[in-house]
């Protein structure tokens, strides 16, 4: 029997497999919630497609997106990573990267761990909107403008309200999943 799924993910199987093993799963652990929000800002203008199939590359280029070496990148690393034809290679893009990494570090000492912080956004439980179709899934909400308002105000780059809610979908702040979707439940 042929699952059904979101219909964005249809593409081909790279599409599907983030859909049926990590999108929209609830992600609680810091460095997984950095990945996501650094893959989500460079997709800023792009498909998430275009993000995805290069995710491997900016894992491998990023340091695997560990957040405390980013935050100590010079000049010649942002030149190397510009010089870099796996990634995305948008200079206002990678300098936000290494300032996400600086300012993401001085959220966790605020509030013990990022995780803490952003969830504290929905209660620390996933939103569940129970879309009947792709129609229904809104681009933004309240809470990722005042999430995109905050994350600015702290010195985050790349933040608009569109990246902060496919972010939350992405690591299960909010299930967007459609209702006849397999993994729906």
């Amino acid at each position: 029997m042929e699952k059904i799924r979101c219909g964005w993910c249809e593409k081909d199987d790279l599409y599907r497999k983030y859909h049926d093993e990590e999108w929209g799963r609830p992600v609680y652990d810091d460095d997984t919630i950095f990945e996501f929000l650094i893959l989500e800002s460079f997709q800023a203008g792009l498909s998430w497609y275009t993000i995805l199939s290069k995710r491997e590359n900016f894992r491998k280029a990023f340091d695997h997106f560990d957040y405390k070496k980013i935050a100590l990148y010079t000049e010649e690393k942002i030149e190397e990573l510009m010089n870099d034809p796996g990634i995305i290679r948008n200079r206002l893009k990678i300098n936000a990267t290494v300032t996400n990494a600086q300012r993401f570090q001085e959220i966790q000492k605020e509030f013990g761990s990022f995780s803490k912080y952003i969830w504290g956004f929905v209660g620390g439980k996933p939103l569940d909107n129970r879309p009947k179709t792709l129609s229904d899934v809104p681009a933004v909400t309240e809470i990722s403008d005042a999430l995109s308002k905050d994350l600015k105000k702290r010195g985050f780059k790349f933040m608009g309200s569109t990246v902060v809610y496919a972010h939350m979908q992405a690591t299960g702040m909010v299930n967007d999943h459609i209702e006849s979707c397999f993994i729906r439940d």
